[in-house]
């Protein structure tokens, strides 16, 4: 193993010099000899051993940054992301995390100047993509842990694998995966700590925004769903051990058509390693009595006892490893995941206590009032920021694992939330799917590449707007309802008011039957994997 270097760890705080040239970032919390240069005209870097001279023409502006993202190729030329700000949120294994609070995007496009009209234009598009990428909540960084591995996996790497830069960490794991899961990571107690993953149904399948509140259910290439469902768990049994799948999706409707073929897929591969477990949450548990969860925990009980948590001694050593994992899906991995793994994280934590000789073998954490309380709030908090990087809103059925019971004032707020998914859904996550494209790399534009700007638009979709067509049919309404108050008086109000009403109703038809195009879809595509 390569040895590491602990002189070559990120730094943490740097100085930006903007020339009119050049962009200049100088290190200012080690002993470094060089400066990274980077030209405003090509986006070349270069490393220099001083900061450029100074003159009264040749004045920068010098700001402080707190890391660089990277270098983004766009049409024309490259952009530059630095972090401006940032907020330390905790530690992990003893190293601080911090959000990302604010970046800068600094532009190395003197070449723009050359392009053509249509080039300008989508350059320009583009870079609002990154503004709105940098008001993605969410964005976490470390510069001495790599925060995308579980705490067994960094132990099992060793010291000298973690002390290396990130860069020179060579994880097979940041190839494209076939499905992306979301892994939780609750910290219990110094030294020990349980893993639980979350994901959706892992088949090729889509639910296209369209309008409606809940958009229909596609499977795509269903001849597949068992190859697909086969490699994924492949892909969680070499990362974790055994696996049991907690499916909590509805038995009917759309829902129960998806679930029903990722069981007919799970019958394929279930075995001593792979287990499978359907739990109907909403017909079982309705919208108030979650704690019928103790069904499902009846169920998983011997699996969680089984396959256990990682313990650390005092002196790092393993003295026990978890080798199984539960991995919780409803549709979108948000609220009913979320109280279910609450519940799995309250009974693991009991477990573990037990094991420290905190709890004796009858206590629970509820018979602790206050540590019953702040540990509620601990995942209820944990469920919102996740639901909020993905939908804009806190999490459903919070109140429940905030409270430990539903109360009218959480089932107000799942109400209002629900709208807003709804609105976000419709008309806002697909620039931000663009944005969030974009910002990872998954879509790279560059003067080379052959791209073309997308073929103009024909028919309805060249004039659609929701906003437009939303006026239409509430002026429609308005002028038939004031016609139609005044027929008494002249017939023709009431014709005009059948025309006014015909027109609204017409433009609504329209809008339901072509749903699709007037809401916001992402508009990027990604390369060939």
């Amino acid at each position: 193993m390569e040895k590491a270097d602990p002189a070559q760890k990120l730094y943490t705080r740097m100085r930006l010099w903007e020339f009119p040239d050049q962009y200049v970032i100088e290190p200012t919390d080690g002993a470094s000899g060089s400066c990274l240069s980077v030209s405003r005209v090509d986006g070349s870097l270069n490393l220099i051993d001083e900061i450029p001279h100074c003159t009264s023409l040749r004045v920068p502006k010098i700001g402080t940054i707190f890391g660089v993202v990277g270098m983004l190729k766009l049409l024309a030329g490259s952009y530059l992301l630095v972090i401006t700000e940032r907020e330390c949120v905790g530690s992990y294994l003893g190293h601080p995390i911090f959000k990302l609070s604010s970046m800068k995007i600094l532009p190395c496009d003197h070449s723009l100047k050359n392009t053509p009209v249509e080039q300008k234009k989508m350059e320009t598009e583009f870079s609002e993509l990154l503004n709105v990428a940098e008001r993605t909540p969410g964005l976490y960084f470390s510069y001495d842990v790599n925060i995308t591995l579980s705490a067994q996996r960094l132990h099992d790497l060793g010291d000298e694998s973690k002390l290396l830069p990130l860069w020179r960490q060579a994880f097979r794991t940041f190839k494209q995966p076939l499905q992306k899961i979301l892994l939780t990571l609750l910290s219990l107690h110094e030294g020990v700590l349980v893993e639980l993953i979350r994901g959706s149904i892992p088949l090729l399948w889509d639910q296209i925004v369209d309008l409606t509140y809940k958009p229909k259910f596609e499977i795509v290439r269903p001849e597949e769903a068992a190859r697909v469902v086969e490699r994924h768990f492949l892909d969680i049994r070499k990362k974790y051990g055994n696996v049991l799948a907690a499916d909590l999706v509805n038995k009917h409707g759309g829902e129960g058509r998806l679930s029903e073929k990722f069981a007919n897929a799970m019958q394929h591969i279930v075995s001593d390693d792979v287990r499978y477990l359907h739990f109907d949450f909403h017909r079982i548990c309705g919208h108030i009595h979650f704690e019928r969860l103790s069904i499902l925990y009846d169920q998983i009980e011997d699996f969680l006892v089984k396959n256990r948590y990682l313990l650390l001694n005092e002196k790092g050593e393993k003295v026990e490893g978890q080798t199984g994992v539960v991995r919780t899906n409803c549709i979108d991995c948000l609220d009913r995941t979320n109280v279910t793994q609450s519940m799995i994280g309250r009974k693991m934590l009991e477990f573990q206590l037990r094991r420290l000789g905190v709890f004796d073998a009858e206590e629970t954490i509820s018979t602790h009032q206050n540590f019953d309380e702040s540990f509620k709030i601990f995942w209820a908090n944990h469920g919102d920021e996740i639901s909020i990087q993905y939908s804009g809103t806190p999490a459903l059925k919070g109140d429940f694992v905030r409270c430990g019971q539903r109360t009218m004032q959480g089932i107000l707020n799942d109400g209002w939330n629900s709208l807003m998914r709804y609105y976000l859904n419709n008309f806002c996550d697909g620039t931000k799917q663009d944005a969030i494209d974009l910002l990872q790399g998954h879509y790279i534009v560059s003067v080379a590449r052959d791209m073309t700007p997308p073929s103009p638009k024909g028919g309805i979709e060249a004039i659609a707007s929701f906003p437009l067509a939303l006026l239409l049919i509430v002026t429609g309404f308005f002028f038939a309802t004031m016609s139609l108050k005044r027929a008494r008086y002249n017939i023709w109000n009431l014709l005009f008011s059948i025309i006014w009403a015909s027109m609204s109703l017409a433009v609504a038809a329209v809008v339901k039957a072509n749903g699709r195009i007037f809401c916001n879809r992402p508009r990027l595509h990604k390369p060939p994997r």
